[in-house]
């Protein structure tokens, strides 16, 4: 389950997890029932411990033992929450548990009073000498002459499909003992009518915020009744655009009585939607960034360039370790290609990215949590809502484009408190972006090499590189790089970089020569006004110094 719960009962894990496939209602562990004492503790409907007996769950996480009583507060007074935790740390179970309850004790109340007033109705009749009336029938939601527009009692948004396709299932996982509590699904790229029909008598919609307000206002589903709103991984709501779309369902909701807001961290920005949408909101932290992630070891590979990259991916990949991966692209051709490539070397592997319609989406992804695939080729579209048990490693071969994305990515292993290991190629060019990230989680990475595949230049050094000249000024040893300076290794006494001295055998693009010592020991200058130039002045390895052709009439004045 999605970010759901930490500890299964003590059994052995099944190579792929059945209670990921959808359709699939059969319990995860055997016919003996898990204790969920500690999830009764909470004060959780006897439905929803029933459900997670069923899935094999005994404990709840950290993010759970916190939220879950928050969330449901005192009867008819409820708080909202700003929650940040680390992926795969039961955030998803930490907000449907207190909904799903609410809406059955709601669900219970309501058939209550209608019970009561069918008897009021019966005894009555009865006091009439009349008949007593009849329950009416249960209407075909499906036939069109029955239908109404849906008035959902609670609404969870996320930002992708496969997230919210990830939650609903969840959610329906964990009502199979509710009779009654129906869950909709709502995204973009499926067909129309299918998911009207399934928004009939929904009490929980999940859904993505555009394919939402289409059916909005094409009036097929009304939000003045939502009660409960849920805004899982708002961070990436807002990196996706979906601002405007938040503040519109802020208002088609403006009678709910109570917002959760889950988030990978408290950014000044969530912090100023969540003074938008709700209203003194108690905060919940779990992890601190240097705290998060411990059961994953994470490693990172230098690599020269592309090829050197896909040679340590390569090596890696056949590892016989590994049940299940997925590779992570930064861009769609990037993806498609290194599919291609992994499936001409005979590797099961498939690509999964935005461009794909969302019926193939599912299709591999369903692929996946059967074990059909064993290795998934992706860009960021699925760093987030994929819960696959078996995926054992995880692999950047493209970085983020944001460092925060990289602990979405490496969360889709050690998921639920198991072991995992991420693996990340980078190459020197990539240095600014693995610092970024590392400062972000405040874990430095640890850099290992392959024997037989260590890169040819130097790794970059951890302390910051000092701008401008950066060689030597007399025959000491290298004071460090500059900017563009040589990279290290052999080429350090070989070839310069842009501005770099040159004390080696040969010059580079705009390298300046050292000057040979005159006969008396004094150095002479490489060049003077009139244009003449020594012999000691020339480059060693009898190269040309670089002079701009307006280097007399430039003014003299800062560069851009």
């Amino acid at each position: 389950m999605t970010d759901s719960f930490e500890d299964r009962a003590a059994l052995p894990m099944p190579a792929h997890d059945t209670a990921f496939v959808e359709g699939d209602s059969s319990p995860s562990v055997d016919a003996t029932p898990a204790d969920v004492s500690a999830f009764a503790a909470l004060g959780l409907a006897e439905p929803l411990l029933r459900a997670v007996a069923d899935l094999g769950f005994t404990q709840p996480t950290a993010v759970q033992q916190q939220a879950v009583p928050m969330a449901m507060g005192s009867t008819g007074a409820f708080n909202d929450l700003l929650v940040s935790s680390q992926t795969g740390s039961g955030k998803t179970a930490a907000f449907l548990l207190p909904v799903l309850h609410t809406l059955i004790r709601q669900q219970e109340a309501d058939e209550a009073a209608e019970r009561a007033e069918r008897e009021r109705l019966a005894a009555d009749a009865v006091a009439r000498g009349e008949t007593a009336p009849k329950k009416p029938r249960r209407k075909d939601p499906t036939n069109p002459r029955h239908f109404k527009a849906a008035e959902p009692g609670a609404l969870v948004l996320c930002p992708t499909r496969e997230l919210a396709q990830q939650v609903a299932h969840d959610a329906i996982e964990l009502v199979k003992h509710c009779r009654g509590l129906r869950i909709a699904n709502v995204v973009g790229g499926m067909p129309y009518a299918l998911q009207i029909a399934k928004l009939q008598n929904a009490n929980l919609v999940v859904a993505t915020p555009g394919r939402l307000l289409d059916l909005q206002r094409s009036m097929q589903l009304k939000l003045d009744k939502v009660r409960f709103l849920v805004v899982d991984e708002a961070d990436r709501m807002l990196d996706l655009g979906f601002a405007d779309d938040l503040a519109a369902i802020n208002d088609l909701t403006a009678q709910r009585q109570q917002t959760m807001m889950f988030s990978a961290t408290f950014a000044p920005r969530i912090q100023q939607l969540a003074m938008r949408v709700m209203r003194e909101p108690k905060r919940v932290q779990i992890d601190s960034p240097q705290e998060k992630h411990q059961n994953i070891r994470q490693v990172l590979f230098w690599a020269d360039n592309a090829q050197h990259k896909r040679a340590l991916l390569d090596h890696w990949l056949r590892d016989a370790s590994i049940e299940q991966a997925i590779v992570f692209a930064s861009t769609q051709i990037e993806c498609d290609g290194l599919a291609n490539d992994l499936q001409q070397a005979g590797f099961s592997a498939v690509a999964l990215h935005g461009a794909l319609s969302q019926g193939l989406r599912n299709r591999r992804l369903m692929a996946l949590r059967q074990g059909q695939v064993q290795i998934l080729v992706a860009t960021d579209v699925a760093a987030r809502g994929i819960d696959v048990p078996a995926i054992t490693h995880v692999f950047n071969f493209g970085l983020p484009m944001k460092a925060e994305d990289y602990t979405h990515r490496i969360g889709r292993t050690g998921r639920a408190g198991r072991d995992g290991l991420a693996v990340t190629f980078a190459e020197f060019r990539d240095r600014r972006r693995i610092q970024d990230i590392e400062h972000f989680t405040r874990q430095p990475f640890k850099a290992e090499v392959i024997p037989g595949m260590e890169p040819r230049e130097r790794p970059p050094e951890p302390r910051k590189p000092a701008f401008g000249r950066g060689g030597p000024r007399s025959g000491a040893e290298p004071r460090g790089r500059g900017f563009g300076a040589p990279r290290g290794g052999q080429h350090e006494r070989d070839r310069g970089g842009f501005g770099a001295w040159q004390g080696g055998d040969r010059g580079g693009f705009g390298s300046q020569a050292r000057p040979s010592p005159a006969p008396g020991g004094r150095a002479q200058p490489a060049g003077r006004g009139d244009g003449a130039r020594t012999a000691g002045a020339r480059p060693a390895g009898g190269g040309k110094v670089f002079v701009p052709f307006d280097a007399k009439r430039r003014p003299h004045k800062a560069s851009r």
